[in-house]
């Protein structure tokens, strides 16, 4: 099989489901390398997007969860670290569903005096033993893929509570529209955490910067703050960069 060949059968493949490369490797009996060649050709000619370890058509299938947290773990890790930076004694947070904002709550196992209001299972399974931080569920109908609460009874809590800062993730991020998603539901949360909340962070990985792979949108305010990992490119950063309330940092 050539590479144009290859390249149209994986193509056609991510269309049905996302796919690793070490999959793509042993499908079509070549290279991890090869593949990674294969798949930059076909993100380059906007096929298909990329992600840790794998790609995904443009709009395609929603990855699980619990699918997504076995996947780039040292670039999380990595925004992790520098998110918790941010974190001060006595505040009260809000965390958004997700692998990476889940990373970060793996890591205040610890502290003391702080208060984290989340919609993600991965924060509060995280934080649940975690004695000195005050824990909330934010209620409301649990969205089995994204192991996330979303709904009137998540956004009733809201109306009734403030958060010194909240901390996003999303499917992409980009600098004209902000964070995407792939239900209704999920970005009508994020609107009421981002509305509440003092200062707003969006944890992204590189492979989410630019990327516009669902369709339903969450507008972020005229100052916020994007952490993303070392891999980004100056070409995805550029963006954020000219945005004049945007503060880039990289992990």
């Amino acid at each position: 099989m050539n590479a144009r060949t290859r390249r149209e059968a994986i193509r056609d493949l991510l269309r049905t489901r996302p796919v690793g490369v070490d999959e793509l490797a042993v499908r079509f009996d070549v290279t991890a390398s090869t593949i990674r060649r294969d798949l930059a050709v076909l993100t380059e000619a906007g096929e298909i997007v990329r992600t840790y370890g794998g790609a995904l058509a443009p709009g395609g299938e929603e990855q699980p969860l619990h699918e997504r947290e076995t996947l780039g773990g040292v670039e999380k890790a990595a925004i992790a670290r520098e998110a918790e930076r941010h974190i001060k004694p006595g505040q009260l947070l809000f965390f958004d569903a997700g692998t990476t904002v889940g990373a970060l709550a793996a890591r205040l196992t610890s502290w003391q005096g702080i208060t984290v209001a989340s919609t993600g299972l991965t924060t509060l399974n995280a934080l649940a033993d975690a004695e000195g931080v005050e824990l909330i569920a934010l209620g409301g109908v649990v969205r089995h893929i994204s192991q996330s609460t979303v709904g009137p009874l998540t956004e009733l809590v809201l109306d009734v509570l403030t958060a010194d800062a909240v901390f996003l993730s999303g499917d992409g991020v980009t600098a004209d529209r902000g964070v995407c998603e792939a239900s209704a539901e999920q970005v009508a949360v994020k609107r009421r955490l981002i509305e509440q909340a003092g200062a707003v962070y969006v944890l992204a990985d590189a492979s989410k910067l630019g990327r516009a792979s669902s369709h339903w949108w969450t507008p972020l305010p005229p100052e916020w703050t994007l952490i993303t990992d070392s891999s980004a490119t100056e070409e995805q950063l550029a963006p954020f960069r000219a945005l004049p309330g945007v503060t880039v940092l990289v992990a």
